[in-house]
């Protein structure tokens, strides 16, 4: 089920050996480009013709009521309403200590204040389909709540009865959302990037989601605010030494490689039997799994043991991949954790599944896919806030520049920047 790549002997490059994600492009690109295209020109028209072509649902209205997201807190099990809750107060107490610090920075005459502030109207976006993810609408939503975004708007695809999932609502409302659009996809991310009849454009778009939806938010950059990360199919890679029973790392393994196809799951280890161990596990455990189908999809494209020589090879075989969860079951994780340059989230540990990070450990989960971790980090505040500098010059500040301002200028070429010293400097004295 998973490939099997030996690089103990090997004494090839990594690039040569090893496949690496690689950016979509061709169909699913066109593909994309002439849906947004169509939702800039048609609006609502479009997007209604997009849900009821991908969705097989016919909406009569693109949002949902208020009420309706309230109410559906009422309607979900207590406990998971509890979870949900437990859940949004560990994310938004990480989020919180996030908030970055204003900057004040005194020279004489001079004053300079570095300021934050948080966009107007943001929109997340939460897959559907093969499954729901209230989990996602938390961490997304909740950090932009704790940044300061004034209207916090939901994208989720409709379920089969053309309705959004009561709790993925539920979340909604624990998260303070009280705009939820019922379309997913492409059409989703043109309908908040251009604005329609019946939703108005936002400021910046977040949120995990397909190849289609990764590839859509990349197109409407120049437009809105995306961040730099390409979240896309889930990954993980699991580094493991055989200190830590072989089910531990089978089955987290599997656990990202149930979100379905395109995605990536990788075993990297220095212990060949252990290696076989985990194997054997994997295929035991995924023989089992009420979501076999899309786990064996991700395994069969995507799935890959490594064996390498060191400890040293194995993290840099995860560097190369530089996935979206890294965890690290070793011996000595910690002697380890210094070597890890890419990677956008980090676990450590026989006790530290990705699945705690992807409900409740308190990071949004919203990470780097496709190769990004190795310029791009997690979702955070950041992402929904624009930094603004102040200065203050009085009179001494004026003299005491003006001379550099002047000699930059003219070395420039630009005579109105010097002269908006000179007039100055004249008028003073």
């Amino acid at each position: 089920m998973l490939r099997r790549i030996d690089l103990r002997t090997s004494s090839a490059e990594l690039d040569e050996v090893l496949p690496r994600p690689k950016t979509p492009s061709g169909g699913p690109v066109d593909a994309v480009r002439e849906i947004l295209a169509a939702v800039r020109e048609d609006g609502d028209q479009a997007v209604r013709a997009f849900t009821e072509r991908f969705d097989g649902v016919s909406l009569d209205a693109l949002t949902v009521d208020p009420a309706t997201i309230d109410a559906a807190l009422d309607r979900i099990d207590p406990e998971v309403r509890g979870a949900l809750e437990q859940a949004a107060e560990r994310i938004r107490s990480y989020h919180e200590a996030q908030m970055p610090a204003e900057v004040s920075v005194e020279h004489p005459g001079i004053s300079i204040q570095g300021k934050h502030r948080a966009v107007e109207r943001a929109a997340c976006y939460v897959p559907g389909g093969r499954a729901v993810y209230p989990s996602t609408v938390l961490m997304t939503a909740v950090p932009a709540s704790v940044a300061g975004v004034d209207e916090i708007v939901l994208c989720v695809p409709p379920g089969p009865d053309g309705a959004v999932p009561d709790v993925v609502l539920a979340a909604a409302s624990v998260a303070g959302v009280r705009e939820v659009v019922s379309v997913g996809g492409a059409q989703a991310i043109g309908a908040v990037a251009f604005g329609t009849e019946s939703i108005r454009p936002v400021d910046v778009i977040v949120g995990p989601g397909n190849v289609y939806v990764a590839l859509a938010k990349q197109e409407v950059a120049g437009v809105v605010g995306v961040p730099s990360s390409f979240a896309g199919p889930s990954e993980v890679v699991v580094v493991a030494d055989g200190s830590v029973p072989a089910d531990f790392a089978a089955v987290d393994v599997i656990l990202q490689a149930e979100h379905g196809p395109d995605g990536l799951a990788w075993f990297v280890t220095w212990n060949d039997k252990f290696a076989d161990e985990v194997v054997a596990s994997i295929e035991r455990l995924v023989a089992d799994a009420p979501r076999r189908a899309d786990i064996k999809s991700t395994l069969e494209s995507s799935g890959i043991a490594v064996v390498c020589r060191s400890p040293e090879q194995a993290m840099a075989v995860a560097n190369f991949i530089a996935p979206e969860h890294l965890e690290l079951q070793t011996a000595d994780d910690d002697a380890l954790l210094p070597l890890v340059r890419h990677a956008g989230a980090i676990f450590c540990g026989a006790n530290a599944p990705a699945s705690l990070g992807d409900y409740v450990a308190g990071p949004s989960h919203v990470l780097p896919t496709n190769g990004t971790a190795r310029f791009a980090s997690a979702l955070t505040v950041r992402d929904f806030m624009k930094d603004l500098h102040v200065i203050h010059v009085n009179r001494d500040g004026l003299e005491t520049l003006g001379d550099t301002v002047e000699a930059l200028a003219g070395a420039e070429g630009l005579d109105a920047h010097a002269a908006s010293i000179r007039i100055r400097r004249g008028a003073t004295r």
